[in-house]
């Protein structure tokens, strides 16, 4: 089965999760934002946090969301606001995931991710959901992964 990890990373933890899953055979897909967040801590948390909780998308950089050659998507987002970053809105609006099995993977720094969970849920109940506690961190997090690989 042939997969593929889409996913955007801010603070590093999607990079970890996408290092693991590469290590296992996963091809990967980084998204990058054509206006990235402010540089400050509390201004980058502020702002994103804000935007991700209207739902807002930003415009990607040279995004392919064609995934027709894949079996299984998985996607991967930081929790901002309870909620999935604004570069995976995007993607989830652009990737055509009808007829593939989609794992998401999650990282928190909480651990939790409750409205993001609920959210995916409602809109693709066949996906399997992962999250992960802030994973550069806590690298034993990676393994909760292995239950889709």
């Amino acid at each position: 089965m042939k997969s593929i990890f889409i996913y955007y990373s801010n603070t590093g933890n999607g990079d970890a999760v996408a290092e693991y899953l590469k290590e296992r055979s996963t091809e990967l897909r980084a998204v990058k934002p054509k206006k990235e967040l402010p540089k400050p801590f509390f201004f980058k948390m502020l702002t994103g946090g804000f935007r991700a909780g209207i739902g807002a998308k930003d415009e990607l950089v040279n995004f392919d969301a064609n995934v027709k050659e894949y079996d299984s998507v998985m996607i991967g987002s930081p929790i901002w606001n309870g909620r999935l970053s604004t570069p995976i809105n995007t993607v989830l609006s652009e990737v055509p995931l009808n007829g593939k099995k989609v794992v998401f993977v999650l990282y928190s720094a909480s651990g939790e991710a409750k409205n993001a969970v609920e959210l995916l849920s409602d809109n693709y109940p066949d996906a399997k959901i992962i999250i992960v506690k802030e994973p550069k961190k806590y690298a034993e997090e990676l393994k909760k992964l292995d239950v889709v690989l």
